[in-house]
């Protein structure tokens, strides 16, 4: 009957532990933008409907760049009174509206000229662009693959420094798989912003030229082996 060794290691079947580690630059895959639209009135109706306008025309200038726009959504959104003075006789000097629109893109080439666009708009302000990667993108696979290779390298290392080989695979776990922590966020490119408050520009603006940001993947895995006796 096949004895099967224990987890923890024994003479005769001597466990090593090691830690895979992986760290690709890659190019990023989409980019982000947030864009503040405002306005001020001294009627609340007023306010409503040139925000509302203002808004419209954000929307299908995004949704003109058809695919290249892979996300678009609206977030905050208020209409606020400023008040003349604080008391009894306090009255409204104005209405404050504001909508806050997130954009994704996925076409770089495209980016510079939308976010200059956007920018040039009245009462309009755009911040970023935030780089980053999707989930799903087959960089984490590649950095986790990578990982795992280095964990299995470098046991063998051990090993054959001790005149041994592997003889089976224990665990293989992500770093801190146990005691999980918030992934963090994509480092922020380039903060580009400005708010209009007059007139149209009497010609467009020229495109932002805006050079996308290496994003790191990082991957570790810890990894525990069984393997022969050493030749000590």
């Amino acid at each position: 009957m096949t004895t099967t060794p224990p987890p923890y290691g024994t003479p005769e079947h001597p466990r090593v532990a090691v830690r895979g580690e992986a760290r690709l630059e890659v190019d990023p895959e989409t980019a982000r933008i947030t864009i503040t639209v405002t306005t001020r009135g001294k009627d609340r109706r007023n306010a409503l409907e040139d925000l509302t306008r203002r808004n419209n025309h954000v929307l299908e200038l995004a949704r003109s760049y058809g695919q290249a726009i892979e996300k678009l959504e609206t977030g905050a959104f208020s209409i606020t009174p400023e008040l003349t003075q604080k008391g009894r006789n306090e009255q409204i000097r104005a209405y404050h509206g504001r909508v806050h629109i997130t954009a994704v893109l996925n076409d770089f080439t495209a980016l510079g000229e939308f976010t200059t666009r956007i920018a040039d708009l009245d009462m309009t302000r755009v911040n970023g662009p935030w780089w980053g990667l999707r989930p799903d993108s087959p960089a984490h696979a590649a950095a986790r693959r990578q990982a795992v290779h280095e964990a299995v390298q470098r046991a063998r290392e051990y090993a054959d420094a001790l005149g041994a080989h592997l003889t089976a695979l224990l665990e293989l776990a992500d770093l801190g798989a146990e005691n999980t922590t918030p992934t963090a966020l994509p480092t922020p490119g380039t903060t580009r912003s400005r708010a209009a408050y007059a007139g149209a520009a009497p010609e467009p603006a020229p495109a932002l030229d805006l050079e996308p940001q290496r994003q790191t993947v990082h991957a570790q895995v810890n990894a525990r082996f069984l393997m022969t006796p050493p030749k000590l």
